[in-house]
């Protein structure tokens, strides 16, 4: 039936426009408080081991902030510090532990004093590469062992970052053999200066923006950090001649996101997998910079008189021969130490035949190539 459409009376604009107001105004004051309670409004604060010079190691604080106010509207704010600004670089943790700050970016090795078991989350002399402990992280129990570790710490560790192989460090004089480490002053931090002290190392653990002027005045005698980009812009080339390496110390260094554990459960799961995602890209995007960065950083120290030198066999020999030695102990006598080890072992073994098949090789040949011409 057809409907009569001759008194139907034209649309009033104005009141169509005051009902739409209306009507969004309403729809406003319910979507909004659901929001609200989607997204609470969280502030933290975050204490770098770093100071902001170092680019790229302070910058994974930046980054990971940013990355969780996008993701949450704004309303997940992390204001990061750098060393010094809270606490001390090498107290990171332990604000995180005690409540002081939510949150920081430090390496687990800076702590082996209250467990040698923190080395673990870092990396072990002689150990996997970057990407050896990445794959035993996420697909090898790694993370699982930090999480239960941690836990007993009251901190929830996310790997948040990677420097790649480091350098050896910077000398003053030469290492032509394993003799000349005897009495050597040697800053040096994690299981790398336990073992280094069997070989008659005296080992100091001294923050990164301290290292320089303790070799300037002579406090020290040599001073390892990280790679050419890092290491470079702490101006280490201006105090020491000889450039050590490699780093057999750190073959990488896992920088972790310490949250303190009550805050990290009270975390909404979506927030908590928001984190998890800015770690995990500030992981890649480091080790990419690294990369990126050290060549150059390289050529640079080397075009201002760095001058490269590697390791004599016999320091490396023995270093390794006293890390192995280092690790049966510590495992017989920590407890701790012994459930990583026990995964991380065959772990590394299993790892170091798969790379000498193909990575190595290959690696190898494209380096020559690269030399001949």
């Amino acid at each position: 039936m057809s409907q009569d459409t001759s008194t139907r009376r034209p649309l009033d604009r104005r009141a169509f426009v005051g009902t739409a107001g209306i009507a969004g105004a309403a729809a406003a004051a319910v979507a909004t408080p659901a929001i609200a309670q989607a997204n609470p409004k969280i502030t933290w604060r975050l204490t770098s081991s770093y100071p902001k010079s170092l680019d790229t190691l302070f910058g994974l604080s930046t980054q990971v902030a940013r990355r969780v106010s996008e993701a949450t509207d704004g309303q997940f704010q992390i204001q990061p510090f750098a060393a010094g600004e809270i606490v001390p670089a090498l107290q990171a943790l332990d604000a995180v532990q005690s409540g002081t700050v939510e949150c920081s970016h430090s390496l687990s090795s800076f702590y082996i004093g209250k467990d040698p078991a923190f080395a673990f989350d870092t990396s072990l002399p002689f150990g996997l590469n970057t990407r050896q402990t990445n794959a035993w992280l996420y697909h090898g129990g790694g993370r699982e062992l930090i999480a239960e570790f941690m836990k007993g710490h009251n901190v929830h560790a996310i790997p948040s970052g990677n420097t790649g192989a480091q350098m050896g460090g910077w000398f003053r004089k030469e290492i032509k053999s394993v003799n000349d480490l005897k009495g050597l002053k040697f800053r040096i931090a994690g299981l790398g200066g336990t073992i280094l002290a069997r070989l008659g190392v005296v080992p100091q653990q001294i923050a990164g923006g301290d290292i320089y002027p303790s070799l300037e005045r002579g406090t020290i005698d040599a001073a390892e950090f990280s790679g050419p980009a890092d290491d470079e812009k702490l101006g280490f080339q201006k105090v020491a001649k000889y450039y050590y390496y490699p780093g057999f110390w750190e073959g990488c260094a896992n920088v972790s996101f310490f949250v303190n554990l009550d805050k990290w459960n009270g975390l909404p799961a979506h927030y908590r997998a928001i984190v998890e995602a800015a770690c995990a890209e500030a992981l890649s995007h480091s080790v990419a910079k690294y990369d990126h960065s050290n060549p150059d950083a390289l050529f640079r120290l080397v075009a201002a008189g760095a001058e490269l030198r590697a390791f004599p066999q016999d320091v490396m020999q023995a270093a390794f021969k006293e890390a192995m030695a280092l690790y049966g102990e510590l495992a017989a006598s920590n407890a701790n130490f012994k459930k990583f080890y026990d995964s991380w072992l065959p772990y590394w073994r299993k790892e170091q035949i798969w790379f000498r098949v193909a990575e190595l090789p290959y690696d190898a040949f494209t380096s020559s190539q690269v030399q001949s011409r």
